[in-house]
């Protein structure tokens, strides 16, 4: 990324912003001005992750770089979160909400602002910009989305297609040693002790109430603007990666918004397009100037709107568990989405195959019980681009499903969009799930997945109403895959794989599950996009931000993903290290501390020997003062309940400050 050190404004900066809200809680926030004469408008940035040092860095990329092109950027800690008081209880809250919208009018309120405001984030804070953006507040103009989703059941960390995923565990084991961190004693002095041990002891335990609602209900349909996309009026633009968990909800929302939108879809993990990874990264933070420039600043004859309304990364052929630095392929763009060029094609399933258009052959039907070892190398369902997270060569998942191939390609086949699978099937347990993985098959035989879809099947009258399978009935469902853009080369093949369990992916169903497909009356759909030589590709400026803060590293980090199999006692092993060592920020002098680790095991075809466990270690030094957090969670099953354990030490110093811990029983409901 190129830093730039001069920007057309001067930038002066306050780490010390207090904001009251109707409850008399104070919200900490940090704010980037421009040195002017005249208010500007005034973008907000509002998530959970401590700004004065687990974003510190990233932010000052951004922030100061936006400030310097004319805008008042703030960026705000979460109630219960950094230095801002109160307890963090759940995501996205109505009080949270309603703390956004305020903070959003004290903005427009300032002498420095302009009265017009956007709204911008990755993640969490892609997630409440969406989230406020429908609740309409008069000043909000225009908001930038990142990595974010407009359906918290059907396409989060939580749940997939009805299935449990087990990056809800990890998520919630992410912020139960995030809510465990104690506010600074330098910024809310000697308040320091007791507002750590009330979030301490009022945070609770999330993944407890994530597990109790496993169907769509209200609590999931609270922040989700997929139920009421009218209700936002403001433009919306909408960027995710093909290695991020979130890039269906780019699609998803430039169907359905009816309001001026741009959706920008690259090779990226969980990371920000113009710090993305894998590459290539992108003049984002330009782009974002100028949309806000065309928004906030009435400036129409930008350009901004001109390109395609989606704009994606078309992804060559790569071999599985290459760690590239940029992704091969190449940028296109489609004027409006959904787009007429996209034809939805079939290609229906034969003995084994999948045969072209044309074609179709009987088969007989076929039967397949997974064993609980296929999934180990699906790697993670949100890429943060630790390079292992990536799934790795299919044909260690292969033999454990039923596998279709294609003939040979005789030329290239792009594929753009959401495919599915239409599968008719029975079978022999009342609750019960699959998986479908599409993988690009290269001569020699690797075979990399471009795209998958799990699918409860007990939700197959709906989300919100599961039901027991009657063994032995024949149905037919529809699985939809993720999005993709995939330029399948000549001479490879496309191979369809259909599998019964998944972990540790999803969370598998209570019994093993021997499936039957009826191949005669399935098929793949596929959204093939024209191949159209010469055809305009969109650009982008080289990647730009401000001079990031200077930050330390005291000790080394590590990171291993590593899966295991013991022949002796059956047990498979996935083991996950996430060690970012101790670091220091001289600007605060503060030392931090972040480790991590997750393993999740199995053993033979026992399902309920499945096991998910996690400890985080967290810690922040200042001279004399010390504060340590140990946060453990462990999750297993039985054929009618999730049993989840968990426990919380927090100490200052070598003095144990708290100790507490939780035993739950949880129904499984059709899960």
């Amino acid at each position: 990324m190129r830093t730039r050190t001069t920007l057309p404004h001067e930038v002066t900066r306050d780490d010390r912003v207090w904001i009251p809200v109707s409850d008399g809680t104070r919200l900490a926030a940090r704010l980037w001005r421009p040195v002017s004469d005249r208010p500007v408008p005034a973008v907000l940035e509002m998530i959970p992750y401590r700004r004065r040092d687990l974003t510190a860095q990233r932010d000052s990329i951004h922030h100061p770089y936006l400030a310097g092109h004319g805008y008042a950027c703030l960026r705000v800690d979460l109630r219960g979160s950094g230095d801002s008081e109160g307890v963090l209880t759940d995501e996205y809250l109505e009080r949270e909400l309603l703390d956004a919208e305020e903070v959003l009018a004290w903005m427009a309120a300032q002498p420095w602002c302009s009265g017009r405001t956007g709204m911008m984030g990755i993640s969490w804070g892609g997630f409440n910009a969406l989230q406020v953006a429908a609740r309409r507040p008069p000043s909000l103009g225009a908001i930038v989305t990142v990595c974010s989703t407009d359906d918290r059941y059907a396409d989060d960390v939580h749940y997939m297609g009805g299935c449990l995923l087990s990056d809800n565990l990890s998520w919630a084991s992410t912020m139960f040693a995030y809510n465990s961190c104690p506010p600074d004693p330098v910024v809310v002095g000697d308040r320091w002790r007791e507002m750590w041990v009330d979030r301490l002891e009022h945070s609770g335990l999330w993944l407890e109430e994530w597990l109790r609602h496993q169907r769509r209900d209200e609590y999931w349909r609270h922040g989700s603007v997929i139920e009421d996309y009218a209700a936002i009026q403001c433009p919306v633009f909408a960027a995710s990666g093909w290695a991020d968990g979130y890039s269906n909800a780019v699609f998803r929302l430039l169907r359905g918004l009816q309001v001026p939108a741009r959706g920008l879809i690259g090779p990226w993990s969980h990371k920000y397009p113009h710090l993305g990874e894998p590459g290539p990264a992108i003049g984002f933070l330009q782009e974002v100037v100028r949309w806000w420039d065309h928004w906030l600043k009435d400036e129409r004859d930008n350009g901004v709107m001109d390109g395609p309304a989606l704009t994606i990364w078309m992804q060559d052929s790569v071999h599985p568990a290459t760690f590239y630095e940029d992704r091969p392929g190449r940028w296109v763009g489609e004027a409006t989405w959904p787009s007429p060029r996209i034809r939805q094609t079939v290609y229906p399933l034969g003995r084994n195959r999948i045969t072209w258009p044309e074609e179709g052959e009987e088969s007989p039907e076929l039967t397949v019980q997974s064993p609980l070892s296929v999934g180990q190398f699906a790697g993670k369902w949100c890429s943060y681009n630790a390079p292992p997270d990536m799934p790795y060569d299919q044909r260690e998942e292969d033999g454990g499903s039923l596998v279709f191939d294609s003939d040979y390609l005789p030329e290239s086949l792009e594929v753009l969009g959401a495919a599915h699978a239409v599968l008719t099937f029975s079978v022999d347990r009342p609750v019960a799930m699959v998986a479908v993985r599409l993988s690009d098959v290269a001569p020699d035989g690797q075979a990399t997945r471009v795209s998958y879809g799990v699918y409860n099947l007990n939700h197959h009258a709906g989300s919100d109403r599961p039901r027991p399978l009657v063994p032995g009935d024949r149905q037919t469902v529809t699985v939809q895959l993720n999005g993709m853009a995939q330029s399948f080369r000549a001479g490879h093949r496309l191979r369809l794989s259909v599998s019964t369990s998944y972990w540790p992916l999803v969370w598998p169903s209570p019994e093993p599950v021997r499936l039957t497909l009826y191949p005669a009356d399935s098929h793949l759909v596929l959204p093939v996009r024209p191949y159209l030589p010469g055809e305009p590709a969109p650009s982008f400026e080289e990647p730009e931000g401000a001079d990031p803060i200077e930050v330390v590293r005291l000790e080394p980090g590590a990171q291993d993903w590593r899966v295991s199999r013991n022949l002796v006692d059956l047990t498979g092993t996935l083991e996950v290290v996430k060690d970012l060592g101790t670091v220091r920020f001289p600007d605060i002098d503060l030392s931090v501390v972040r480790r991590a680790f997750e393993r999740y095991s199995f053993r033979g075809s026992d399902v309920t020997s499945v096991r998910g466990e996690t400890e985080w270690t967290m810690g922040f030094a200042r001279g004399a003062w010390q504060v340590s957090t140990t946060t453990r969670t462990v999750l297993t099953s039985s054929p009618t309940a999730f049993h989840l354990h968990a426990q919380l030490d927090a100490f200052e110093g070598e003095e144990r400050v708290l100790a507490k811990s939780w035993t739950t029983t949880i129904p499984r409901d059709y899960l």
